[in-house]
């Protein structure tokens, strides 16, 4: 079975730029305990409705992902998570 590749696409609350950059790195730090790779993590300055940030992740399986999502010192970051967190979205792509 192939590589689960996810692009993702954060917005962040108004005025908490920083943090929620701040919790990303966090959280992204995690991948690598579950087999997933952080392959690309830009910034931008969320100018004209565009994200903050574009993440594009690579997890070995559907386990891997799900063990991530599921890991508690994630989930325990969860209030910080929607304090500085306005958008999310996740979606399949194919790295080329």
């Amino acid at each position: 079975m192939p590589p689960i590749e996810l692009c993702c696409l954060l917005r962040a609350r108004p005025g908490a730029e920083k943090a929620m950059a701040a919790y990303e790195t966090k959280v992204t730090a995690l991948v690598p305990e579950h087999g997933g790779e952080l392959l690309s993590r830009v910034i931008g300055d969320g100018a004209d409705g565009h994200p903050h940030e574009v993440h594009v992740y690579r997890f070995p399986g559907q386990a891997a992902l799900d063990a991530y999502m599921a890991d508690p010192r994630r989930l325990a970051l969860t209030e910080e998570r929607d304090r500085t967190v306005e958008s999310t979205v996740l979606f399949p792509v194919r790295v080329v």
